[in-house]
């Protein structure tokens, strides 16, 4: 059996972290998405893995090349346009041949034993495909799919109306090769796109048998705006054991699975409650607190009495000192300037809403920071209010209080009017 895998998304909901890399290499627990998608199919036992990619093809075939350091052997396809999850499956034709295989989306976290389930359900059943499902909250985002003695009944992707149940479609499928014919029958969504959940409804339609499989909570998570990444760390910090390979001086404590990395050193002072990740090169400390649920990335510089709480810290980013990160996700190559606070609980204790797309949207989250894009700095003293967002390459003054989003590449000026009075003088009213 092969594998393809879909990672031609633009990720315009991810933004401004998807302002210079694609959304399948946004790092969760330090490796990109479609590096972890990668490994899991890899487990099943698949060799060769097919990529149909987009725009950001460039920058995705530099990461994994000929995918040997996955123990893969990986082809590329470049779908032209945004078309859809038919159209991009149906350019795997040739690839794949006349021989079953399994399609993933790109953009999902999922643990290795949800992907080997769907492989085992389609070759114990006869069945012309498999799919996996996983039940949601949140129905109205998901294709929600109907299903009665462990068959597929119904499809309904994105149900304005509220749905019959609510078993996501999870991204996860086994075909047999005839699900060429029935792509090259799919006709465009209402969103103008050839989607697979139509395709798997009109297999259904013609009597074909759809098996599906449910998957254990917590072995899945689309990731399709911020918070989802900070959930997909969560889950993926879930599996590391630990590791100390770097330097942890006398005076540093570590509680809980945490990785150190090569190179990376843990100063005196340090408090480190795992799970959490310090990548290779990194620099913690002295006297700074790294809470559960943190990634820190390559050569990053977290330094006295900083404090990070369930974070993503991306590469070559430094937060020298005196400053606080909560449930944030920061890019590459940031600095914070002493005292930046990233707040991440609203003063009225609601759900911390963030602009996506042009709309405001309830992260259902009583705890949500910032996301910062790439090469964004910031002054001393600068406070970012829950669910603000920072455009790359955009500079914030000292002293700033940023309670709305920044575009990229612009700077934030605090202007303010001060008198100075002699000393003894009577300050007039």
């Amino acid at each position: 059996m092969k594998a393809v895998i879909l990672a031609a998304g633009e990720g315009l909901r991810l933004q401004p972290l998807t302002d210079n890399r694609p959304k399948h290499l946004i790092p969760i627990a330090c490796k990109p998405i479609l590096d972890h998608v990668l490994e899991n199919v890899a487990k099943c036992n698949i060799s060769e893995a097919l990529l149909v990619v987009g725009r950001w093809k460039d920058m995705i075939q530099q990461s994994f090349g000929d995918g040997r350091s996955k123990g893969l052997r990986i082809s590329y396809a470049v779908q032209p346009a945004v078309l859809g999850t038919a159209h991009a499956i149906g350019m795997a034709q040739e690839f794949v041949g006349q021989h079953p295989f399994l399609a993933l989306y790109g953009d999902i976290y999922v643990a290795s034993q949800a992907v080997e389930r769907v492989v085992e359900t389609f070759e114990k059943k006869t069945c012309q495909a498999a799919m996996a499902v996983v039940p949601v909250s949140t129905p109205q985002f998901f294709g929600i799919v109907t299903v009665k003695n462990g068959c597929v009944e119904s499809i309904v992707e994105k149900p304005s109306k509220p749905a019959e149940g609510n078993l996501a479609n999870a991204g996860i499928f086994a075909f047999s090769p005839s699900i060429f014919e029935t792509i090259q029958k799919t006709g465009k969504s209402e969103r103008g796109e050839f989607e697979i959940t139509e395709s798997l409804r009109l297999l259904i339609q013609s009597g074909a048998e759809v098996r599906a499989t449910e998957l254990k909570s917590g072995t899945w998570k689309d990731i399709g705006r911020p918070w989802d990444l900070l959930d997909a760390n969560e889950l993926a910090l879930r599996n590391i054991k630990p590791d100390i390979k770097g330097e942890v001086e006398d005076g540093a404590r570590l509680v809980g699975p945490i990785v150190v990395e090569n190179d990376a050193v843990v100063r005196s002072g340090t408090y480190i409650e795992g799970p959490a990740i310090i990548s290779n090169g990194a620099e913690l400390g002295p006297n700074c607190h790294i809470r559960p649920h943190t990634s820190v990335g390559r050569n990053v510089k977290i330094g006295n009495a900083c404090e990070v709480k369930n974070s993503i810290v991306m590469n070559d980013t430094k937060i020298p000192h005196l400053s606080y990160v909560g449930d944030s996700i920061i890019g590459e190559r940031c600095n914070l300037g002493a005292g930046t606070i990233l707040a991440n609980l609203r003063f009225d204790e609601r759900a911390v809403r963030m602009m996506i797309s042009g709309s405001l949207v309830d992260s259902g989250r009583a705890k949500l920071g910032a996301v910062i894009g790439d090469d964004v700095q910031t002054g001393i003293n600068v406070s970012v209010m829950p669910g603000v967002k920072v455009g790359s390459g955009s500079l914030i003054d000292p002293g700033v209080t940023l309670d709305r989003d920044v575009p990229p590449r612009k700077r934030v000026v605090l202007t303010q009017k001060y008198q100075a009075e002699p000393i003894g003088d009577a300050i007039e009213e």
